[in-house]
């Protein structure tokens, strides 16, 4: 079965989610049905939500057995590489930005598969980014990245934005505008960690 641009970018996001959620389960030190558990929670999470709030049911995992398949290898994948757990820290926060990059285009399609106004899509691809890894910070009682300081929904909005618009003012391929969007939430958010960039806090 060929994947179209759209279905391996879904999948890849899944996979990378999955990783994230595998991983932070191990961090945690969870058995096998823990993290089996947390990856496919942190990797259809968000879409599962997306899919409820716009009336698409059944939700999309419950149907398509090769995102279930690559959540399943990415569990199993973290399971055989916990001696490395370490080293799967330091690649924790690269697969997350990879998910957040990959679903929150997928989120804005179905938006706009869907018909909805812009400012919902983007919304819509928000949700589907960041709220898989909301869940899984709420499960491990970790602060939620989504809420902190931390570039993180902002990178979403941003990559977001520059896909609808490059696609009402731009004639370039649709494969290309969400190529270099993904690599622009990815960007945005790899780069805020490294140099420690942060939203302004709410001071009582």
């Amino acid at each position: 079965m060929s994947l179209t641009f759209i279905q391996g970018l879904e999948l890849s996001g899944t996979f990378a989610f999955a990783v994230s959620g595998a991983t932070a389960a191990i961090n945690k030190s969870y058995d096998v049905i823990g993290l089996l558990a947390l990856a496919f929670i942190t990797a259809i999470g968000g879409g599962t939500i997306r899919d409820l709030l716009i009336g698409a049911t059944p939700v999309a995992w419950m149907t398509d057995e090769l995102s279930n398949t690559a959540i399943i290898a990415a569990a199993v994948i973290a399971a055989l590489f916990f001696s490395y757990v370490k080293i799967l820290q330091r690649w924790l926060n690269i697969f997350d930005a990879i998910g957040l990059g990959m679903f929150t285009i997928t989120g804005i399609n179905k938006g706009i598969a869907a018909g909805l106004p812009i400012p919902v899509c983007i919304a819509l691809g928000v949700i589907t980014g960041a709220f898989g890894g909301l869940l899984r910070d709420v499960i491990t009682g970790e602060q939620p990245v989504l809420f902190t300081r931390e570039i993180y929904a902002v990178a979403s909005i941003a990559g977001g934005a520059l896909f609808v618009l490059a696609g009402f003012f731009t004639h370039l391929p649709a494969d290309l505008t969400q190529s270099i969007s993904v690599t622009v939430i990815v960007g945005i958010r790899l780069l805020s960690l490294r140099y420690n960039w942060q939203l302004p806090r709410i001071r009582q």
